[in-house]
């Protein structure tokens, strides 16, 4: 591992916005290349070997406008070699090519040969497809209103790899209620998109190729059961400063990281004001002084600098009370209020920022128990499982088009995992704490505690979801407008690749039962 980087020694930079290529029709076209590259990340470090969208990571910002189709060739151009450590044992993917991969949309509702389906994936030049593969170009309809996206590979038994490699990117969606919001725009909405790493001392990434304390016939390389990396980067840069001006910015937070989860806040005690979560604008803005953010949940945050001129602040990730003292991802980048103010700032953040039916209980026509499970392999590894089930096990849930459902979230395991659904936004319900001891003994649930509701900046549309453990997390969704194979998995990417992934299917009305 590198010697302790200096902190705070290297600008923010903000990817760069893609260009689009309008076709003679009526829809929006890009092409996309994933290829290898050399990026250096901190000015002390060499560069560092990565994959990237269009040779950069993080990916350029896609930006699209609701209701406005766009079209996508993602072209996979990398090597037929990995540079990080494949466990070719899982998923049966010793017949399978080293370097595949599919992109998928997060939070997009797409139709499902454009979604990212794990086992449609692809290699070079299309050279070989996986089972699931369908098309070339993908379709974007972004009929669905404004919100934070992201893109990122979705490759069957090497997300984690190849989303570590640096496979990311933002996907910013203007929907029509913002357009009446007088919100931080241009220079002052800013993307962060936040991620950990470790490095070598030669500045490559660092990735284990088997767990702590390995045993004698675990295969190597082995899957490990998480990653947490050393060091904090946003936007590609290894813990950054940013200058700004004292007024108000627009920052859209995205946690990237494979399995770390961040709890944020400002060391000068800054509140933060939530306006937006995962699936775009809340009904109201939500103050806060911490926000937790478990991998692949977003936050549309306002920061007002305003009383701040000439102060550096701090942002913060706390650890809790038990950290080790030389863990240093207590930190995550730096804000200088240094510059003079361009212009005055005209902007407000408004008391109301769009309106968000609640779901209504009388609509749903089905309610799921789901299990969140833990199980060992033959190695002795952890294996985190849905229902029990694998990846290749058949489909078990098949909700209709159109339909409302309920899943409760039961989560058997001794810790949280985000959990995020293809296809749909959802609404939180609760969550309810039960005895999982006397579970895991008798079969039986017995509730320690009442149902809570949602945190407030958590009750506007969601598609990641923090199930805690022990506790049954209830969520509300309707499964439209697109029927087909999607899935479900937990976020956390060292589960996902290792069977805590479950397909589904979307029916026509009356085609099963289930």
């Amino acid at each position: 591992m590198t010697s302790r980087l200096e902190k705070f020694v290297d600008p923010l930079s903000v990817p760069e916005f893609l260009q689009l290529r309008e076709q003679e029709d009526t829809n929006f076209y890009y092409e996309i290349t994933m290829e290898e590259f050399y990026q250096k990340l901190h000015r002390d470090l060499p560069p560092t070997r990565l994959w990237g969208y269009n040779g950069q990571f993080p990916g350029p910002i896609i930006e699209a406008y609701e209701g406005e189709n766009i079209r996508i060739l993602w072209q996979n151009n990398l090597p037929d070699e990995h540079f990080l450590p494949v466990d070719k044992t899982i998923l049966h993917h010793e017949n399978m090519p080293e370097v595949r991969t599919v992109v998928h949309l997060h939070g997009s509702e797409t139709e499902p040969e454009s979604d990212g389906y794990p086992d449609a994936w692809f290699t070079k030049h299309f050279q070989e497809v996986g089972p699931a593969f369908k098309k070339k170009i993908y379709d974007y309809a972004n009929k669905q209103r404004g919100a934070t996206l992201w893109y990122h590979d979705h490759a069957s038994g090497i997300t984690r790899l190849n989303v570590y490699a640096g496979l990311v990117g933002m996907y910013i969606l203007r929907g029509q209620e913002e357009k009446r919001l007088n919100l931080p725009r241009g220079a002052y909405e800013i993307p962060l998109i936040v991620t950990d790493r470790t490095f070598n001392e030669d500045g490559s990434l660092f990735y284990p190729n088997q767990p702590n304390n390995p045993s004698a016939n675990l295969p190597n390389p082995s899957v490990v059961p998480a990653f947490l990396g050393d060091t904090i980067l946003v936007n590609g840069k290894v813990w950054p400063y940013f200058e700004v001006e004292p007024r108000k910015y627009r920052f859209r937070l995205l946690n990237a990281s494979n399995t770390r989860a961040y709890q944020f806040y400002f060391d000068n005690g800054a509140p933060m004001i939530q306006i937006g979560t995962d699936g775009g604008l809340l009904q109201n803005p939500v103050r806060l002084d911490v926000l937790s953010l478990e991998p692949a949940e977003r936050a549309d945050l306002i920061i007002d600098f305003s009383q701040f001129t000439g102060q550096t602040i701090t942002l913060k990730n706390d650890l809790g009370p038990n950290a080790n003292p030389d863990n240093e991802t207590d930190e995550i980048m730096q804000f200088r209020v240094t510059k003079p103010i361009s212009s005055p700032d005209k902007t407000k953040i408004p008391r109301i920022l769009s309106r968000i039916p609640r779901s209504s209980p009388f609509d749903v026509s089905k309610i799921r128990t789901m299990k969140l499970t833990a199980q060992t392999d033959e190695f002795g590894r952890p294996i985190l499982l849905l229902n029990n089930k694998k990846w290749s096990d058949p489909v078990t849930e098949f909700p209709r088009l159109n339909a409302t459902e309920i899943w409760s979230l039961m989560n058997l395991t001794a810790f949280a995992h985000p959990i995020h659904i293809h296809l749909v936004q959802f609404q939180i319900l609760d969550r309810r704490p039960f005895d999982l001891n006397r579970y895991n003994q008798t079969g039986e649930i017995q509730f320690t505690g009442p149902a809570v509701p949602p945190l407030a900046n958590e009750r506007g549309w969601k598609d990641t979801v923090m199930a805690p453990a022990g506790q049954i997390t209830r969520i509300i969704m309707r499964f439209a407008p697109y029927d087909g194979d999607y899935v479900w998995h937990c976020h956390i990417l060292e589960h996902e690749d290792y069977e805590m992934m479950r397909p589904y299917k979307v029916t026509l009305p009356r085609s099963h039962d289930n």
